[in-house]
């Protein structure tokens, strides 16, 4: 199964990053969209069916569990697995994420790590 994600995070050289390390860890990706707000990560989860979304802790526009209750009021974003992309330093907030059911994946990464929270966070076991 290729994996449709979305990357949202406010820099679009995190979001480069995020691709190669995508690239280089072997998940079979179909395609990958790109959002650098919370309004346009929501407007591709109204128009797009997802696999995941990866999501940073401090996106413009979303406090902490914005985006997640957005996703959820969302047609199509209900089922959407979250992972959140946060530093080391955010404990608290990485906490209240991870309590809504969202899984977290700490800067800095390898591509293995990547792989195994994508993985993780879709229910699945190996791609």
């Amino acid at each position: 199964m290729a994996l449709t994600i979305l990357l949202a995070d406010g820099s679009a050289v995190m979001r480069s990053m995020l691709i190669r390390t995508l690239q280089l860890s072997g998940l079979p990706v179909a395609t990958v969209h790109q959002a650098g707000t919370a309004t346009d990560a929501l407007a591709v989860v109204g128009r797009e069916p997802l696999d995941v979304v990866l999501v940073d802790l401090d996106l413009p526009g979303a406090d902490d569990l914005s985006l997640v209750d957005a996703l959820r009021d969302q047609p199509a974003g209900g089922h959407v697995p979250c992972l959140v992309v946060a530093t080391d330093d955010s404990d608290a907030r990485i906490a209240r994420w991870v309590e809504q059911g969202a899984g977290c994946l700490r800067k800095p990464f390898t591509p293995e790590q990547v792989r195994a929270a994508v993985l993780r966070v879709v229910g699945a076991r190996s791609a």
